[in-house]
């Protein structure tokens, strides 16, 4: 009996080491992400224009990319897939920590849907108001005086006692210092306001700088009430296909998807210009595994621009037919939309 019950015990301690080395390889995160085609939201319930209308043939889908640390596990499972990515997580979240690129993230969106709502109601026809409040810093590069000082997420009001209410003013303002020169920054941090000093220094271009990446911070408020229900989506890239159902519910008796199925992805900046954005090979793969008719792509405009190339590639490599449009802006997508011959 003693050899069977060595036997047992031995066999016992393998399965637990295996359960624990198992575990292990799922619970211990490497230094990477790994990227994968998410799913596609459809808009029309997840937006809502005051007194518009949803009588819609079509559909407006956003599109996602599925964004996890990467553990021993995944890693392993990535080798038999080939629509996945692995990036380092430097390259994803730059210094960020965790925590500042949640928040960044959740900022984004929110940025994109102000912009969505202002270039959609735009383009019918209704201004929206903007009240810029200050700069937001998206990032803090490590020589800058205000790494320890200022976190991501914080808003600038002022610099020397001038309101910096757009990123333009305080680049204009700090230009015309020198680097070593200090600086009196008041900010809000977490809905308190503070004031720090600090020096300037000499950025790359050789330019005086905070050492910051600014972007403008501001509210809007539209004469007609619009909702976008996407707290569980972060990232700038929904902007474009919001403002599309943003336009289409405003107009009367008008159904801009003209009975197709359509996705895209591209950010918006304030004036409803469309921006680069990551991930574009995986949201052709996600639109293509949902049968979408036509997917918008932000054109390649300046110097290293490359959304369009990519998705072309891709959707060549692996014999798509989806009608794929590039656009520079809101209103390009909405013109090539209403020049379509509605699906019957």
């Amino acid at each position: 009996m003693k050899p069977l019950h060595n036997r047992i015990r031995k066999s016992a301690l393998i399965l637990i080491a295996s359960v624990i080395l198992l575990g292990g390889m799922y619970l211990i995160p490497l230094p990477y992400y790994l990227k994968e085609p998410g799913d596609l939201e459809a808009l029309a319930p997840r937006i809502t224009v005051e007194n518009g209308h949803k009588n819609e043939q079509g559909s407006f889908y956003l599109t996602t990319v599925l964004s996890s640390k990467l553990n021993v596990y995944n890693w392993i499972a990535s080798f038999f897939r080939d629509d996945v990515q692995i990036e380092k997580a430097k390259d994803v979240k730059g210094g960020l920590t965790d925590e500042e690129y949640s928040f960044l993230l959740r900022h984004m969106m929110s940025t994109s849907q102000q912009n969505a709502i202002i270039a959609g109601l735009k383009e019918a026809g209704v201004t929206v108001p903007a009240h810029h409040k200050g700069v937001f810093v998206t990032s803090i590069i490590p020589e800058s005086n205000l790494a320890n000082k200022l976190d991501v997420g914080d808003v600038i009001t002022a610099v020397d006692g001038q309101p910096t209410r757009k990123a333009s003013d305080m680049i204009d303002y700090i230009r015309h210092k020198k680097a070593g020169e200090a600086v009196s920054l008041s900010y809000r941090h977490r809905d308190n306001d503070h004031t720090e000093s600090v020096k300037l220094i000499q950025l790359p271009s050789g330019k005086p700088g905070l050492g910051i990446m600014p972007e403008d911070e501001y509210a809007i408020n539209p004469p007609r009430n619009v909702t976008i229900e996407a707290s569980d989506i972060g990232g700038p890239s929904a902007g474009l296909m919001f403002s599309l159902e943003v336009y289409s519910q405003t107009l009367p008796n008008y159904d801009l998807t003209r009975g197709y199925q359509i996705a895209g992805t591209g950010a918006l900046d304030i004036q409803g210009n469309v921006q680069q954005i990551g991930g574009i090979r995986d949201k052709i793969v996600a639109a293509h595994a949902a049968g979408i008719d036509i997917f918008f792509a932000p054109a390649d405009v300046k110097p290293g621009d490359s959304n369009t190339k990519d998705i072309l590639d891709e959707a060549k490599k692996r014999g798509y037919k989806i009608t794929i449009v590039p656009v520079k802006s809101t209103h390009e997508a909405v013109a090539y939309l209403r020049k379509l011959t509605p699906k019957s």
